[in-house]
């Protein structure tokens, strides 16, 4: 059995396109880790992609010792937020969101720290619940879950935590593809960034690793509890589906890419055997060999292995006989979701800007 299938020809293209032309939508995503913008116009059932920026904020920074965010941690995030507004400020774009996730949702002062990202960079920037930011991610990934499946079970290892959703693939949309009912979700506190904070020997040694794959696990039986997903597993027809870092990296190893291709990861289906050799090549490589590495880097070297242990648990706790690996997520939900908006009864002929854009500095 070949450890990996092509991404599903069934998936509308999210292809990296930088031509111009109306309309554009536009989505920040402010992480624990990183600052992400994507703008994209429609095509078909999803879009093409006009511009995506991202940059390393580490935003959570410290967060899990003091419970608040760091001065630096606010300054690098702000920099970032000004670097998205001003790519905007080039083009004109429809509408926008700009959301912020787990390091803002737990700090003493995300709150205040949002207020000032508003007043500093004139976007919209707000928190979201962990709930809201399961079902984008649920909405992007959609069209990757395969039809034969019952249910599916969505993860996604973020750099402040990991989010899961438990869902139903019954009814169809009228356009052959699965209509997801959400049935539950899970926000845990065990994200790559904080992780790698609280269980640095997880990163340096196989016991460190393992034990953190034990509490992981741990953390996850609650869900599991209520669910019932093992049991629903072992009757067959559930899809097991990752959108995050660790997921895609994984992809990328199993690949063997001589460098990351967003094109060949996102869609393609790991087998069991095929996530095993990747995991336990990424464990042998040593910090020197991840960052060398082409799928990871030295941005990314210490959070691949806490990332890893988080996969590891949820596949042991569920063991799918694959996983189906997206590169997309929160940014691609947002889009999706601004564009149904803009087709509504009333709003389909409006050209007018986002009301906030016209806030957005424009670049000298």
């Amino acid at each position: 059995m070949a450890p990996l299938v092509p991404p599903s020809r069934d998936a509308p293209a999210l292809t990296d396109e930088r031509r111009a032309g109306p309309p554009a939508f536009a989505a920040i995503d402010l992480g624990t880790n990183n600052c992400r913008l994507l703008v994209g116009a429609p095509a078909g059932d999803g879009f093409r992609v006009l511009e995506s920026f991202s940059r390393t904020v580490r935003l959570g920074e410290g967060l899990q010792e003091t419970g608040r965010l760091g001065e630096a941690a606010m300054e690098r995030a702000i920099a970032a937020l000004r670097g998205c507004a001003q790519r905007l400020a080039r083009r004109p774009v429809r509408a926008l969101r700009a959301v912020a996730t787990e390091a803002c949702r737990q700090a003493a002062n995300g709150a205040e720290f949002l207020a000032r990202a508003r007043a500093e960079t004139g976007l919209p920037l707000e928190a979201i619940s962990s709930r809201e930011e399961a079902q984008l991610a649920l909405e992007s990934c959609t069209p990757l879950l395969r039809r034969e499946g019952r249910r599916a079970l969505l993860f996604d290892i973020g750099g402040g935590s990991t989010e899961l959703a438990w869902v139903r693939l019954a009814g169809d949309d009228g356009r052959g593809a699965a209509a997801p009912h959400l049935i539950g979700t899970i926000s845990l506190p065990l994200g790559v960034v904080t992780l790698a904070e609280r269980y640095p020997e997880a990163s340096v040694t196989s016991a460190g690793f393992a034990a953190l794959v034990d509490e992981v696990e741990r953390q996850l039986r609650p869900f599991e509890a209520v669910h019932r997903i093992g049991q629903e597993m072992r009757q067959g027809g559930v899809v097991l589906l990752g959108t995050s870092g660790t997921a895609t990296t994984l992809a990328g190893i199993a690949l063997d890419l001589p460098r990351y291709s967003r094109n060949a990861v996102d869609g393609a289906v790991l087998n069991g055997a095929a996530a095993g050799a990747a995991l336990e090549l990424l464990c042998g490589l040593g910090r020197a060999g991840l960052e060398q590495h082409p799928c990871v880097g030295p941005e990314r070297a210490e959070f691949v292995l806490p990332g890893c242990a988080v996969f590891a648990a949820i596949h042991r706790l569920w063991p799918a006989p694959h996983v189906v690996v997206a590169d997309r997520g929160l940014r691609e939900g947002m889009l999706l979701r601004l564009m149904r908006a803009a087709r509504r009864p009333g709003r389909l002929h409006s050209t007018g800007p986002h009301p906030a854009l016209a806030r957005l500095p424009v670049p000298a």
